[in-house]
């Protein structure tokens, strides 16, 4: 199958231009017209665009209403288009149809994130999506319509539901191909394995003089697959952006160039975190008033290592008798763990609320943070505890060790450690002002390294190194 794809590949397309038979039913608009299922694409004009709320968008090059932001925009309106070659096919401001905005410099990316599920990951995308729009540029969202970030996305990016059925899904990368041909992006920008998948297919489609760059965003410390194709797709990678050391230096040990890889570090809206209204978790789950709460928020997966922290609570309550866990996630592992919770005779004491897309409120409320992962990217879950001014214990795990300082913002274990987990946990529920002195110092370094601005600003340092290589 492999040998199959590549030698199609390498011929540029199918034999005689011909699409795979499924992806027949696609319809796409021209530029400027609606992307499907969605709004139009626009440059934000204000707070309210950028959230969704605006009245309406832009429907598409050479429709602008006049006065307000727009024309500010594309001053140099006419100028762009007396230089753009009419013949060339590279990238246009949505506002003027030129090569290139020469007020703003603007940049047009094609986002593709193809997850399901609502994690850490997909949190990083909207960030990102919404931030470089912030800024003036078109970003564009392509994602699984069944998916929580598609939905979640409704109000903010424009959205083209798109997914493959597997890594190999040829008829999802034809019509993304199609997507791209018709409205040229400057980056198609990656965001996970199967997207790379599908992007490295789409832009073989094309013809090389026409391609994009394409960017992957890699944010698990996970060793990359060895097996052809995997070495293929990410051979038409033109740039990595690595949400950690950690996981550079993991590219690095799988052979990709050190000069192709960019850490730019996972963000979070600190100001919004900080304002958002607190939930009580001693209500929300009839806990007694006033006793412990360690949180802990992931995917009930085996490289989170919850595992290990249920292990650690019979310890825990042997110094904190009244100490509660609350594990917010779901996964693979439920069944397993929620076993593992009643062997333990602690059904009363460990809970698995599942999901909750109000977690954040919840995690407010606790008195300390766990981070039990045996591999990890960087944890936004843990930056998110530390924007809330919560202590944090966390493994010294994948990118774990560059959010969380010990000694100052929370204290570090070995993963699979549950004696070690245990203490740690212990050190800090006994020492109320230890905890609100890492939890000061946690808030003051997530606002100075690990702001959504810093994403959104890497992401275009990336962006525009790569465009002007």
């Amino acid at each position: 199958m492999v040998g199959q794809i590549r030698a199609r590949v390498s011929a540029g397309g199918w034999p005689g231009g011909r699409p795979p038979p499924r992806a027949a039913a696609l319809r796409l608009p021209g530029p400027g017209a609606p992307l499907p299922d969605h709004g139009s694409l626009h440059h934000p004009g204000s707070e309210a665009d950028v959230r969704g709320g605006a009245a309406g968008g832009i429907p598409g090059p050479g429709n602008a209403p006049a006065g307000g932001f727009l024309p500010q925009l594309c001053a140099a309106r006419r100028l762009s288009r007396r230089r753009a070659r009419p013949d060339r096919v590279g990238n246009e401001c949505p506002l003027c149809r030129a090569e290139v905005c020469e007020t703003l410099g603007a940049v047009f990316a094609l986002h593709i994130d193809t997850a399901r599920t609502w994690r850490g990951g997909q949190q990083q995308v909207l960030l990102t999506v919404i931030g470089l729009r912030a800024r003036g540029h078109r970003a564009v969202l392509v994602a699984h319509r069944e998916g929580e970030l598609f939905h979640r996305a409704s109000e903010g990016p424009d959205l083209v539901p798109l997914a493959p059925a597997n890594e190999i899904d040829l008829a999802a990368a034809w019509k993304l191909s199609k997507i791209i041909r018709q409205w040229k992006p400057a980056i198609v920008h990656a965001h996970d394995p199967h997207a790379v998948s599908m992007a490295g297919l789409a832009l073989s489609f094309g013809s090389p003089d026409r391609r994009p760059k394409m960017i992957a965003s890699r944010r698990v410390d996970f060793h990359l697959q060895s097996h052809a194709f995997s070495q293929w797709k990410y051979r038409q990678v033109d740039a990595f952006i690595a949400a950690s050391n950690a996981i550079r230096d993991i590219l690095v040990h799988d052979g990709i160039p050190a000069g192709r890889i960019h850490v730019v570090h996972d963000g979070i809206d600190v100001d919004k975190i900080a304002h958002r209204p607190a939930a009580d978790l001693h209500a929300e789950y009839w806990l007694p008033h006033g006793v412990p709460v360690i949180v802990n928020v992931g995917a009930l997966v085996g490289h989170k290592g919850q595992k290990y922290l249920v292990d650690a609570m019979p310890m825990v309550l042997r110094d904190v008798p009244d100490a509660h866990l609350v594990i917010f996630g779901e996964g693979e592992l439920r069944v397993p763990l929620e076993k593992q919770i009643k062997h333990l005779n602690l059904t009363k004491r460990v809970l698995l609320p599942g999901f909750r897309e109000d977690v954040l409120s919840l995690m407010k409320s606790a008195d300390l943070f766990v981070m039990s992962s045996l591999t990890e990217g960087l944890g936004s879950a843990v930056l998110d505890a530390m924007a809330m001014g919560h202590g944090v214990v966390g493994t010294r795990a994948g990118g774990i060790p560059e959010a969380v300082v010990p000694g100052e913002t929370g204290l570090l274990v070995e993963p699979a450690d549950p004696k070690a987990l245990a203490a740690a946990i212990v050190t800090l529920l006994k020492d109320r002002e230890l905890r609100a002195e890492y939890g000061a110092a946690g808030r003051a370094r997530v606002a100075d390294h690990f702001g959504v601005n810093r994403l959104v600003e890497g992401t275009l340092e990336v962006y525009q190194r790569v465009t002007s290589g």
